[in-house]
This record gives C-alpha cells, sequence and structure tokens, in this order.
C-alpha cells in the first residue's frame, strides 16, 4: 500500500512516504516494550500531565492542525477546528477522569465473610491501533488517550491517504512529553501488519474502518489469541414520527447525511419517515440539500467538501448505478460542482424494495436511502432490517415514547431528536456488522485492561 497525501480539492499528490523496513519494525516493537516497562509504573498524575499538554497543544495550535486535516482528506476547515477540539476534549477528559475510573473495585463478598477480595485494573502491553482517513485525529484520540492514561503503549497504523495527520499526532505526543516509544507512528505493508499483530508483545488490536478490513484483523487477532476491538460500517437510521417538529427534524436530517461530506460511519443514511408527515419532510429535505454550496473546503461559504479521493467518487457512482439496476429511483440534486476536485453531487434514492440489495449497503458520500413508514412501529421494522447496528435518532415530541422505541432498535446508540453524536464524554460503538466494543469513557478505558481479582482470605477459611 502506498502512503501518500494527495489533495481532494486539487487532485494533486504533495508527498508520498516509505514503508519500513522489516528491521525498523521491530525496532519499533523492541521500543514500544521498552517504553511499556517503564510508563505501565508512571503515576496517573504524570500520564495526565501528558495527556493535559496534548490537549494544550492540539488548542494553541489549532489552524496548523487544521489545515493539514483539510489538505489531506478534504475536511471542510470548520469541520477540521472542530474535530482538533473534539480531540483536544479527549485528551483533557481522560487526564481529569482516569485514575477515577480505573480505581480498585471493592467486592463485597457476602458467601466468603472471610476474605477481602478487590478488583484492579492494569495496563498489559502494546497495542496496534490501525484507524481511517475520515477524522484523522479523533479516531487515533479516541483510542490513545484512554490507553495510555490507563499505561499501555501504542503503535499506529493510520490510513494510507493521512501519512501526515498520523505523523503530526506521533509529534504532538513527543511534544507533550511522552517517553520514547509511547506512542510510534508506523507505515507499514501489509506483511508487516500481520507480524505486528502476531508479535507475542503486543497485546491487542483496535481497528476502526470497513468491514473487510475489520473481518481480516479481527481473523489475525483471533489466530494469535489476541482481544480486538471493531468499529465498523453503519447505516444510521433516522427516524421521523407523525408528530415530529418536521421543519427542525429535516434540518437536521440534511445535516446529519452530510457532514464531514457524508463520509462518517454514524451519517443517518437511512430516512424512515411516518406517513402522515412523509410529503413535507421530504420537501423540506430537498430544499436543505439544494441550499448547500459545492466548493474549496477552505472556504467558510462551502458547506459540502470533496470525496477524500476519485476512487471514493468512482465506487459511489457505481452504488448508486447498481441500486438503479435493482429498481431504485435516483434523484441527483443539481449543485453547482467545481470543474476540479474529488466532487459527488447528492442523491436521494427511494423506491428500495425489499428485495434491492442496496437497502443494506452502506453508502460512504452524500447518498440518502428513503423509505416512507406506515406508523412507527413500520418504522422501528426497516430501522432494524440491516446487517449494521452503529448509531441512530427518533425526532418525535414524545421524547418517552421517543426513549421507548429506541429500546427496540438494534443498534449500540439511539438518540431523540438529534442525529448519531460524537463527544468526548460520550460512549461510542455498535453492533452487529457494525463491530464490538467500545470506545471513551470507561467503557473504551477498560477494554485493553487486565481485570485481575486480588482476594486475601483467611488461612483457616473453608474451601
Amino acid at each position: 500500500m502506498a502512503y501518500a497525501t494527495t489533495n481532494p480539492f486539487t487532485e494533486e499528490q504533495v508527498k508520498v512516504f516509505p514503508s519500513p523496513t522489516d528491521a525498523e519494525v521491530d525496532a519499533a516493537l523492541d521500543k514500544g516494550h521498552a517504553a511499556f516497562k517503564k510508563w505501565k509504573n508512571t503515576s496517573f498524575a504524570e500520564r495526565a500531565r501528558v495527556l493535559q499538554k496534548a490537549a494544550d497543544l492540539l488548542r494553541a495550535n489549532v489552524d496548523e492542525y487544521s489545515k493539514l486535516l483539510t489538505l489531506e482528506m478534504g475536511k471542510l476547515y470548520t469541520e477540521a477546528k472542530a474535530e482538533t477540539e473534539l480531540s483536544a476534549a479527549i485528551f483533557e477528559y481522560y487526564a481529569v477522569n482516569a485514575e477515577r475510573l480505573l480505581a480498585p473495585e471493592v467486592l463485597p463478598l457476602a458467601s466468603v465473610k472471610e476474605g477481602r477480595a478487590k478488583i484492579v485494573f492494569e495496563a498489559q502491553g502494546i497495542l496496534l491501533a490501525i484507524e481511517p482517513w475520515n477524522f484523522p485525529y479523533y479516531q487515533v484520540a479516541r483510542i490513545i488517550a484512554p490507553q495510555l492514561s490507563a499505561g499501555n503503549v501504542v503503535i499506529l497504523k493510520h490510513a494510507s491517504n493521512v501519512p501526515q495527520c498520523a505523523a503530526a499526532m506521533e509529534k504532538l505526543m513527543h511534544d507533550a512529553g511522552l517517553l520514547e516509544g509511547g506512542f510510534q507512528n508506523l507505515y507499514p505493508t501489509r506483511d508487516q501488519l500481520a507480524k505486528i499483530i502476531a508479535d507475542i508483545r503486543v497485546r491487542g488490536v483496535a481497528l476502526t474502518g470497513s468491514e473487510g478490513a475489520g473481518a481480516k484483523v479481527a481473523s489475525e487477532a483471533g489466530l494469535a489469541l489476541k482481544k480486538c476491538t471493531m468499529e465498523l460500517g453503519g447505516s444510521d437510521a433516522l427516524i421521523v414520527l407523525n408528530d415530529a417538529d418536521v421543519e427542525k427534524a429535516a434540518k437536521w436530517a440534511v445535516f446529519g447525511r452530510h457532514w464531514n461530506g457524508g463520509q462518517v460511519c454514524v451519517n443517518a443514511k437511512r430516512m424512515i419517515v411516518e406517513d402522515g408527515v412523509y410529503d413535507k419532510f421530504v420537501d423540506l429535505y430537498r430544499k436543505g440539500i439544494a441550499a448547500l454550496r459545492m466548493g474549496d473546503p477552505m472556504d467558510p461559504a462551502t458547506t459540502l467538501p470533496p470525496l477524500s479521493s476519485r476512487g471514493a467518487v468512482e465506487g459511489l457512482k457505481q452504488q448508486v448505478a447498481d441500486a438503479v439496476a435493482q429498481g431504485a429511483k435516483a434523484e441527483e440534486i443539481p449543485l453547482e460542482m467545481p470543474n476540479k476536485g474529488c466532487f459527488f453531487r447528492p442523491v436521494i434514492l427511494s423506491h428500495l424494495e425489499e428485495g434491492n440489495p442496496a437497502r443494506h449497503t452502506e453508502f460512504f458520500g452524500p447518498v440518502t436511502m428513503l423509505f416512507r413508514a406506515k406508523d412507527a412501529d413500520h418504522a422501528i421494522e426497516i430501522a432494524n432490517d440491516s446487517p449494521y447496528g452503529l448509531g441512530g435518532s427518533i425526532f418525535t415530541k414524545d421524547e418517552e415514547r421517543g426513549a421507548e422505541l429506541a429500546r427496540r432498535i438494534d443498534t449500540g446508540m439511539v438518540y431523540i431528536n438529534h442525529p448519531t453524536m460524537v463527544k468526548a464524554d460520550l460512549p461510542f460503538g455498535g453492533v452487529k456488522r457494525s463491530g464490538f466494543g467500545r470506545e471513551l469513557l470507561g467503557l473504551g478505558l477498560k477494554e485493553f485492561v487486565n481485570a485481575k481479582l486480588i482476594d486475601i482470605v483467611d488461612i483457616d477459611a473453608p474451601f
């Protein structure tokens, strides 16, 4: 795989990065293991100092970091700044909360009165993080912040089209005062990646990416008997019930589908609208999309950026063509499109009958699937008719009913009256083909620690 920066707006290749030699990979593993032996015994206060410094550096240099995001993956500059701040907030969250979240848990042991038992949480070693291009800082922060705070160390294999962002994160942690080897960025080949996973000093693998990549990496981790977490694709449903505030629901739907260019696993990709408000919603939704503006992602007036690559554009075109070939109706929204860059005009797909494979497809870009539901039960049925189970939304003025309906949606996250969000203090993760495991908060913090039982028992106590 070639690691290279190609500007999605100009399609100019800016810089190419070589993969390491096998000796360099071995050296990185040696360095990581040596760092772990020191870092695991470092105090929470020192770990917190490093993480807080990383947050401070991101905020102090927000323009520099954000411009790099826009250069490499085409993200709107305004959204790039928001991602940089979100990443800083994640580092700060663990700087403040990690010690409390990892405090030993004393067990009551009502059945063994002679014992004094507790669970302690201990770091395990090197973790491998395999991360995607659509949030080059946030995806890294949400694995390294909790795991460094727990005492583990991390090797990063980032997406091949954001190598400068990967290097920037490594430099960030160095500048924040993390010991050498505590966080290392590599540009490995596939064979080298398999070697890293198999190394006995690597104790876990965290991947965010496609189903295909997840299946391959999870199988390799399984063969090596390594714990792994998988954050994979999604096709979030946004349900609009008859009693919803339709105007606000439509505005949120436009945002929820098209933020980050529609290239988010938790974009609202399927609009499921109850019959009584369907026509009104669709009219407002269509008008909302038509008001988007394509252009230079550095321009504050731009609201729909290019896709990440020419390959992404061609792949999305083929997915739409396949859906239409199986009976779907495609409505292209005629936005004015620049004469350069990896742009894709938004498309609304309707008439997606049950036999159309597109119903079970993730469209990673500005393509909306639209469904008319007879009632709330039918809406839930459509929402669950998906191989994915990441996030989802329900819009209704009856918040308690919305929360009850949310219990029936087979996903890891459901939001009432808002598209699926990403925040420093909310957990993230899904079920089914959207993966397994959780990131952020205490849930993510404890994914790769050893929950060790220590029980002090009277020597004369019965067995």
